[in-house]
């Protein structure tokens, strides 16, 4: 049996199941070649490219708090349900996780997931690092990897891809990306449910010409800071 048949199995209501089998995309061996000569290409020329502005941010994480590590990576839920570590440049202080449940009065995001404008973790580099999407830039990496693509759903935290329901569940059927339908149209702005709704779209949308408008719209939506924090 194969994952996504699998992760079709788990949904417990049954026109959960059937719209699952409906939206399950069924790409072609070419798009899925395309899709991941793409993400090789891709990650490999913007981290050559990068590399001097991802050495500066890591050069200035490092003089931020010489004791933090540079890198902050967390659980993630990929393709079918499968955790993997996903990178970010650090954007918040040490023990961030440890004051987490204090501020969770304060999420202003609905459903499982914890997101506040003005968070008090975040240090003064991290708020601009997040402004401008450049923490989320050592991803490439995982991209590289195989673990995402340079256009698909954003990956959740495992705690908070838990609390999904069944037919948000279904942005597991694909491979998390870097970019996606979210982050151009408008990310916290937006509800949790707009968002898993967004996810959903580009299950159905897959296509060459829809990750390549998605990536060219993102540079725009960076650069406009809508919704980003």
């Amino acid at each position: 049996m194969q994952p996504q048949e699998i992760l079709i199995k788990e949904v417990q209501s049954e026109e959960v199941q059937i719209e699952a089998i409906e939206i399950t995309p069924n790409l072609s061996y070419s798009y899925r070649l395309i899709k991941r000569t793409m993400d090789i290409v891709g990650s490999l020329f913007l981290l050559t490219v990068l590399s001097p502005l991802l050495l500066l941010i890591i050069i200035l994480v490092k003089i931020e708090d010489p004791r933090a590590s540079v890198l902050f990576k967390q659980l993630r839920t990929g393709k079918n349900g499968k955790p993997f570590y996903c990178y970010k440049f650090r954007t918040m202080i040490q023990n961030a996780d440890d004051i987490k449940s204090d501020l969770m009065k304060l999420n202003e995001m609905d459903g499982p997931v914890f997101k506040i404008k003005n968070d008090p973790r975040i240090t003064k580099l991290g708020k601009i690092l997040r402004r401008y999407s450049l923490d989320e830039l050592v991803q490439l990496i995982n991209v590289l990897t195989n673990k995402m693509s340079l256009v698909g759903p954003r990956p959740l935290p495992v705690k908070e891809a838990a609390g999904c329901n069944a037919r948000q569940k279904l942005r597991e059927l694909v491979k998390p990306g870097l970019v996606c339908y979210w982050q151009v149209s408008g990310r916290n702005e937006l509800s949790f449910e707009q968002w898993m709704e967004l996810d959903i779209q580009y299950i159905q949308d897959m296509s060459f010409w829809t990750d390549c408008k998605i990536l060219v719209k993102t540079f725009s939506a960076v650069l406009s800071k809508k919704g980003a924090y």
